[in-house]
């Protein structure tokens, strides 16, 4: 599914026009993007997390050439899918 299927999904879902359902798209990546650039977390629970995750500089190699190159230290961005999405997915409850 794309962005545009998935506004189409919302707009219908949510009986809103596909423009409103966009913006509201583009609102909930913007306020994800900014909690995590200001070093926050975003929970939903039953859905899943957003984080991010600090990766240490390395040595990787171009794989044309098989030179050596120093990769830099970076912050990434992480999803960790929750409790409910898992059991949505693979179809199967979990035994408490």
């Amino acid at each position: 599914m794309n962005k545009a299927q998935l506004v189409e999904v919302i707009a219908k879902n949510a009986d809103i026009s596909k423009v409103k359902a966009g913006i509201t798209v583009d609102s909930f990546i913007s306020a994800v993007t900014g909690a995590l650039k200001g070093g926050d977390s975003v929970t939903l629970i039953g859905f899943g997390s957003f984080s991010t995750a600090k990766r240490a500089a390395r040595v990787g190699r171009n794989p044309k050439t098989g030179k050596e190159i120093k990769i830099p230290a970076t912050t990434t961005p992480k999803f960790k899918a929750g409790k409910a999405l898992k059991e949505a997915v693979s179809g199967v409850k979990k035994k408490k």
